[in-house]
């Protein structure tokens, strides 16, 4: 058995030395990795990544043959830039259009200004997460016209680095590079990025979520600072537990900010004729403390029963019909053009996100739409009627995007080239 390991360890060595390509691929494929050596797995790993790296590159090129090599703007004033381009890489991955966006953005910077680097990917030379890193510093550097010298001396030397770093370490060189070699234009970088500041909300396991801040540095040391003030505040005035973490106080300092702000303020914003709200299912025998089945958080996901309860205490409930087989909202309808507050109730709580494939944005902020336009004939009705955000709304009415709506909340998407996309039901316990 130790010969047949050498032979298998020899033989992967070789492979990973060679250049990536369908041949080395076929021959790693015959090898059973659990045979390997431990040495033999890891160059096994390896080789595999190589290969990884070259299927990559091919991607590039498939990403950019269907979104074009240069940026669309459409001559319709409801459209952006790639809107089209986008859904329709976004619908064949199964990606969300943002994702799409930078899948596209990578793509045509590599290709269209980073040679080496495509090069180097299609080689295995380097991976895919290195060469979107690459990509991603230096985009906004090729964006305002970088000298073609000092773009290549960057490009030539974040492919070194590459070499025996991880994405990150290569990501802080760039920048470190980008910051000496071209300071004008780093500082055109910074001033320009303050527009991109944002707050997103990222759903995890165990009734958790990641709350991600993308600010001015002066900005996030400010709220930091803060957050750190209060929780050291809390943590000595509580010598109750001494196991809780600076950082559990930190998260719990962040929430009553939060809490205090919305608790003192006066004016209500509006979401379809309602206050922000939290839309909690839950089934009576768990709020009645029965039973202890997991409750369904609107943008979120099931979350424990403790917590669902918790909601659920100063909740000002709504009570929605559901089919008990498919467990799909039932039915009814209305012969207006504004749907009543109580139908509008009935589309927030069956649709939850909008209705575009992937596309997870809260129905709360979205757009009720007519799958059928109102003025070719369309009713205002469970069947006709869905939620849209504003994006996905455009492009439906705009942008020759088909939507068929079916009673059950369900719905069918035709692209543009006539591509077809299933939306299916959404039971009104489960995850969307």
């Amino acid at each position: 058995m130790s010969q047949i390991h050498q032979i298998s360890a020899n033989q992967v060595v070789s492979l990973l030395n060679r250049q990536a390509g369908i041949q080395v691929l076929t021959e790693l494929i015959k090898i059973d990795p659990m045979e390997l050596s431990r040495v033999g797995r890891i160059d096994y790993l390896s080789a595999l990544e190589k290969q990884t790296a070259w299927l990559q590159a091919l991607m590039q090129r498939a990403i950019i043959a269907v979104a074009g090599e240069e940026p669309s703007v459409s001559d319709s004033m409801w459209a952006g830039v790639d809107d089209y381009e986008r859904e329709d890489v976004a619908t064949a991955l199964r990606l969300s259009g943002g994702t799409a966006q930078l899948r596209i953005d990578v793509a045509r910077t590599l290709t269209n200004h980073l040679p080496m680097a495509c090069s180097a990917l299609a080689t295995g030379e380097i991976s895919a997460a290195h060469a979107n890193i690459i990509a991603r510093e230096l985009a906004p550097l090729i964006d305002r016209g970088v000298n073609a010298q000092v773009l290549s001396e960057i490009e030539t030397k974040a492919i070194s680095h590459s070499e025996f770093h991880t994405p990150a370490q290569v990501a802080h060189k760039v920048r470190t590079m980008v910051a000496k070699s071209a300071p004008e234009k780093f500082e055109e970088i910074a001033e320009s990025s303050r527009s991109c500041r944002r707050v997103n909300l990222y759903p995890e396991a165990d009734g958790m979520a990641t709350l991600v801040a993308l600010l001015p540095i002066t900005d996030a040391q400010t709220i930091m600072l803060a957050v750190d003030k209060l929780a050291r505040a809390t943590k000595e005035g509580n010598d109750v537990d001494e196991k809780i973490s600076i950082d559990a106080y930190r998260a719990d300092a962040l929430t009553l900010l939060a809490t205090n702000y919305l608790a003192a303020s006066e004016n209500e914003i509006l979401n379809h004729r309602r206050p922000v709200t939290l839309n909690l299912t839950l089934d009576l025998a768990t709020v009645l403390g029965l039973a202890n089945n997991p409750g369904e958080l609107a943008g979120f996901g099931p979350i424990p029963a403790s917590i669902a309860r918790e909601l659920a205490m100063d909740a000002k409930w709504r009570r929605f019909i559901t089919e008990p087989v498919s467990g799909v909202l039932l039915d009814y309808g209305r012969e207006s053009y504004e749907p009543p507050q109580a139908l509008v109730d009935f589309l927030l709580a069956r649709d939850r996100t909008c209705r575009f494939p992937g596309c997870r944005q809260p129905a709360r902020t979205a757009d009720i739409d007519h799958a059928q336009p109102w003025d070719e004939g369309g009713e205002t009705s469970i069947e006709n009627l869905g939620l849209l955000c504003r994006r996905h709304h455009r492009l439906k009415t705009h942008g020759n995007w088909k939507l068929d709506s079916y009673p059950d909340g369900s719905c069918e998407w035709t692209s543009p080239v006539g591509k077809k996309y299933q939306v299916p039901a959404r039971p009104i316990g489960e995850a969307v």
